[in-house]
């Protein structure tokens, strides 16, 4: 997806997201394991690269899963709309030119030379299965994404639609990373 539109709603929402999960265990699943794992070029492996998304979609299924009340509690009110897709996009990038990172949690492991791939990719299809669960089940009304804001480590409080924009744009830029990497 290279064309993103202004605004999603909540079926195109769980509809990119799925495609985006698609695309990345297509390409990652046809990949050789010593590929896959390999770290020897100085950056993340496409192995560490499934699993910084894993950390990042098990976070965002969090506040997809909590009780509105508590993602309240922690992320407060937005007092303003929602950015567009191509907005949230643009700033991402903007955050990642001036040196934004990953950090912290965020930062994947190394692996181990006997890693098993399919329990990676199996790991990552599952986790991204309970995340489209979470968002489907418990935001069926569209406008209460742009009434509750989460932390981004690098975009700091964003609504739970941005997040959700995010997601979808996040897989598709480390798509790309593996896809230029291999």
């Amino acid at each position: 997806m290279t064309n993103y539109p202004e605004t999603l709603t909540i079926e195109e929402i769980l509809r990119d997201s799925e495609k985006a999960f698609q695309r990345f265990t297509a390409f990652c699943k046809e990949l050789p394991a010593e590929v896959f794992f390999d770290e020897t070029r100085g950056d993340w492996s496409v192995a560490q690269h499934m699993q910084h998304l894993i950390i990042c979609i098990k976070t965002a299924t969090a506040a997809y899963a909590l009780p509105r009340f508590l993602v309240r509690l922690f992320g407060g009110k937005p007092g303003r709309v929602s950015q567009s897709l191509p907005d949230l996009i643009a700033n991402y990038k903007a955050v990642l030119a001036a040196g934004g990172t990953a950090t912290g949690r965020y930062v994947p492991k190394h692996f181990k030379p006997n890693s098993n791939k399919e329990e990676l990719v199996k790991q990552w299809r599952q986790f991204t299965t309970i995340y489209l669960q979470a968002l489907g089940k418990n935001w069926k009304k569209e406008s209460q994404l742009d009434h509750y804001v989460v932390k981004h480590p690098l975009l700091g409080k964003i609504t739970l639609r941005e997040l959700c924009y995010f997601t979808i744009y996040n897989t598709d830029h480390h798509l790309n990373s593996v896809k230029a990497r291999v």
